[in-house]
């Protein structure tokens, strides 16, 4: 979703846009190649392994591309003299916080997922001076998957009222406030970590609840615990994050979720 949308935003620039099959960040000696190639002033690193319950069942599949993966672009990226934007997640945070999180907060990710991707900021800030990693969370945009995607998706449908889990809190974020964000990152350099998610926080409940009224949809919501879900892989009760560094940079602050969504359903209809 957010290289989609950070293509599509770019278009203006020389790029060159890299997915599987034509490129494997797991290949380093192919990575390097790719780079070397084409020059970049800058390395904006999507790829990444983001199935959360998939990484549990397959932990060094995660690692192999959460942390290898990114060693591999961080190094790449340094040969070049190229400027890294990465991308993390709030799961480097164990979620038991009764606060967001800042930056400056020690992360403790108890998920092979959040583990992993621990690993690669880790390998990120050994590899590649030049770096900015921009922790996000709650993600949907242009073309899915995405939570906003599979409740569109139930509510065009008949049947009883949809369970909602409403005790984990977050941060609803779109691709394109991301991407706002990381446009100005590349003329702002900022070092180390910027928390980049949407501001204001909500529930799963909550945000279905917004996706329902700006959709229209008349299909019935009712709120659940996280219990009558269980998971392999346990979800942070707070994933919410506070943007701290944006504000002592004196940058603007992300938009409210609550706009995104209804901005990006109106784009959907």
């Amino acid at each position: 979703m957010l290289g989609r949308t950070l293509q599509r935003r770019l278009k203006g620039h020389e790029l060159f846009v890299a997915d599987l099959p034509e490129l494997d960040i797991t290949d380093g000696a192919a990575v390097r190649q790719a780079m070397t190639a084409f020059k970049p002033d800058a390395v904006i690193h999507c790829a990444a392994m983001t199935q959360v319950d998939a990484c549990e069942s397959d932990a060094d599949a995660a690692y192999k591309v959460n942390a290898l993966g990114s060693a591999n672009v961080a190094m790449a990226a340094t040969e070049c003299d190229a400027r890294l934007i990465a991308f993390s997640t709030d799961y480097v945070f164990d979620g038991t916080l009764d606060r967001p999180y800042h930056e400056y907060d020690a992360p403790f990710a108890c998920t092979v997922y959040g583990a992993s991707k621990l690993a690669g900021e880790e390998a990120i800030r050994h590899h590649c001076p030049k770096h900015t990693i921009v922790r996000i969370a709650w993600l949907y945009g242009e073309g899915g998957s995405s939570f906003v995607h599979t409740m569109l998706k139930l509510g065009s449908q008949s049947g009883e009222a949809l369970k909602v889990v409403n005790d984990q809190i977050g941060n609803p974020t779109s691709a394109e406030a991301v991407a706002d964000l990381t446009l100005r990152l590349l003329d702002v350099k900022l070092p180390g970590v910027v928390h980049g998610s949407c501001d204001g926080e909500a529930t799963w409940f909550d945000f279905a609840l917004a996706i329902f009224k700006y959709a229209g949809v008349k299909r019935g919501l009712v709120p659940c615990a996280s219990a009558d879900f269980p998971r392999p892989a346990r979800r942070p009760a707070n994933s919410r994050l506070e943007k701290r560094v944006l504000r002592l940079a004196d940058l603007p602050p992300m938009p409210h979720w609550q706009a995104e969504v209804e901005k990006f359903i109106a784009t959907t209809q």
